[in-house]
């Protein structure tokens, strides 16, 4: 698979079979993401592969907190968005909703699948990444770079992947865990395995502006 053919073609994935993903294969996921691009090769990403029994507990402990009614405390504030931000997410939303078919009341579905994203969707392996306390926000770039370069590899691989920010909206559950230490800032969370093309949401797929509503041309014909 090409690297256009990847970026065209992957999505975020959000059903996953029960089979982990080699060691060997995340290795070779994590190489190439490494390989991402820094501010003057500062690196500043670093990051906790997770499977096995580990991965259990960690999804468990999340669920756990995520339903006792704890509030949320992540390393990075949730945005709010206003405008044609606000429009494209809450599309994004009732079409992934009418998908799986949780209605608008239904509160107890809309419920269950928040939990669903607490616990990674199922997946079998996860990634943390997360960086020093003390860097900025151009860090946060680099570690975006990283990122891509992460999920465009694991879909090389067929390795499904989908980045979510309800893995790290506990990150006292995450230190603990993983033994990620107070001077970290935690960032993102990935649900990492291979995709089980069977289920519903499976045909679900975002949709995208067009150039030209986002791309403006400066002396170019």
């Amino acid at each position: 698979m090409d690297v256009i053919e990847a970026i065209q073609s992957r999505k975020s994935v959000r059903a996953f079979k029960t089979d982990p993903v080699p060691r060997e294969v995340l290795q070779a996921i994590m190489e190439a993401a490494l390989r991402a691009p820094s501010w003057a090769n500062t690196q500043p990403w670093e990051f906790a592969i997770v499977g096995g029994e580990v991965m259990k507990k960690l999804s468990a402990a999340l669920v756990d907190k995520a339903s006792s009614g704890a509030m949320p405390n992540p390393d990075i504030p949730m945005p709010s968005f206003e405008g044609a931000y606000r429009e494209r997410m809450q599309s994004t939303g009732m079409r992934l909703f009418q998908e799986v078919g949780i209605v608008r009341d239904d509160s107890e579905a809309r419920l269950n699948w928040m939990l669903s994203m607490t616990r990674f969707f199922d997946a079998p392996n996860a990634v943390i990444v997360y960086m020093e306390a003390s860097l900025g926000e151009w860090s946060l770039i680099d570690i975006g770079l990283t990122l891509e370069n992460l999920m465009l590899a694991a879909w090389h691989y067929g390795v499904g992947t989908c980045p979510e920010a309800a893995a790290v909206l506990y990150p006292e559950v995450l230190r603990s865990l993983l033994e990620i230490p107070e001077s970290k800032r935690i960032i993102l969370g990935l649900a990492v395995g291979y995709p089980d093309f069977s289920s519903p949401v499976m045909k679900f797929r975002t949709e995208r502006e067009s150039m030209e509503a986002l791309v403006v041309w400066h002396g170019l014909d």
